[in-house]
């Protein structure tokens, strides 16, 4: 019994768990039997059209990068990480591949909402970056300048025991966080990061294959899975939720296995211990998307990309809400602020990620792709993201999204 039990908790840690039950979410929805939202098809011919607009304006040859961490390391069209990287004398391709997993495993654990305040000055540039793209800035110049690294001399890796013990000061610092410049959920990130590093720490066997124990290892861990030098990338997901889950905060467990971004509502019905389970893995998806790149530098092919799904977050999300696909049955619920395991915000992400499918394939159609040409990577990339931002900046002076979801920055 309990091996069953933890056989059902381990399949909701994967990206199909995660679609199946999305597209159960917007079945549910689209027969109307949804609490908080109704649901228009007949607006996605509108929303294809807005994505294609802006994939054209950023990519106009169609030539789309994956939705990963790396696309933001990019600043006034110089890429700082690969600057970096390539002036750096590395023993061989899987040392550099560590070094990146370690940076996108940090850069990604750091990158929860930052709030609309908070601003990270550039030191090259002088410019003021804010949100994802400021996280992903600062958390490079802490990668590069040695924070997480225990060796002076070897500034790019981030040691597991360094991690665990981070000072909040360091994190403070390394922000530019101040009474005038605040940053939302700080607390969350250094506790996320010093959990990371005491899993990490503890797990010589999965992260110190080939050093001491740092993220990074996690590389070694799944090259070791290739498969005639093919990595799938649903195992990519698999093995960060299987191996980084414990260091999120207890949410829901079964069978003593933490679910990670996982949620009950009661409309999905199963006939086992997981029924209830909302499955969405959004923080881990962006992370294993993020490692399809140092993967396929060090060599190995990554095959089965669109067996990841799209991000449930809230510039996807609120593309299909200010797009009026989605509509709150109660347009009060647009002026309150909703807990992340309210039915409202589960309905809402679930229905993104159904809906991105959908999108993909219109997406696809208009612009004469397939799944391997135009990957739903691409397609989130070119893409979905920018084009909710868009029209949130359009709808909203701010660019806030158009539903409020209350984050500690541990969200994913």
């Amino acid at each position: 019994m309990a091996e069953a039990l933890e056989q059902q908790a381990r399949s909701l840690l994967s990206a199909g768990a995660v679609r199946a039950r999305a597209a159960k979410m917007l079945e549910i929805g689209l027969a109307g039997g949804l609490q908080h939202f109704t649901i228009d098809l007949d607006r996605m011919d509108g929303v294809a059209e807005a994505v294609i607009a802006v994939t054209r304006k950023a990519y106009p040859t169609l030539e789309i990068p994956f939705h990963a961490r790396w696309r933001h390391f990019v600043l006034a069209g110089v890429d700082r990480w690969a600057r970096l990287a390539d002036a750096t004398s590395w023993p061989d391709r899987a040392a550099r591949a560590r070094a990146e997993f370690d940076l996108a495993i940090v850069s990604v654990l750091l990158d929860a909402g930052a709030g609309a305040a908070w601003r990270y000055r550039d030191v090259v540039t002088g410019e003021s970056i804010g949100r994802s793209e400021g996280l992903a800035i600062a958390s490079l110049d802490m990668f590069a300048g040695g924070l997480f690294s225990r060796d002076p001399r070897a500034p790019f890796r981030a040691d597991a025991d360094v991690l665990a013990k981070l000072p909040l000061a360091s994190l403070t610092s390394a922000f530019q966080v101040s009474d005038a410049n605040p940053l939302l959920g700080l607390d969350g990130r250094t506790d996320l990061l010093r959990r990371l590093g005491k899993l990490v720490a503890e797990g010589a066997e999965i992260f110190g294959l080939h050093d001491t124990p740092r993220p990074g290892g996690l590389f070694d861990h799944i090259a070791a899975q290739a498969v005639g030098g093919a990595v799938a990338a649903p195992a990519i997901l698999a093995a960060v939720l299987n191996q980084l889950g414990p260091i999120w905060p207890s949410r829901l467990e079964l069978a003593g296995i933490p679910l990670g971004d996982c949620w009950r509502h009661p409309a999905i019905k199963a006939d086992d211990a997981t029924a209830a389970l909302v499955p969405l893995h959004k923080l881990s998806q962006w992370l294993s998307y993020s490692l399809i790149e140092p993967l396929q530098r060090a060599g190995f092919e990554v095959t089965d990309i669109d067996g990841l799904t799209g991000l449930a977050e809230y510039r996807n999300g609120g593309l299909f809400v200010d797009h009026e696909v989605l509509r709150l049955r109660d347009p009060a619920d647009a002026e309150r602020a909703h807990a992340v395991d309210s039915l409202l915000v589960v309905e809402w992400r679930a229905l993104t990620v159904a809906l991105l499918d959908r999108l993909a394939s219109g997406v696809r159609a208009k612009l004469g792709r397939t799944p391997e040409t135009l990957p739903l990577a691409s397609i989130l990339e070119g893409g979905t993201w920018a084009a909710g931002r868009a029209i949130a900046f359009a709808r909203r002076p701010d660019g806030a999204p158009p539903l409020k979801v209350i984050s500690d920055g541990t969200v994913f």
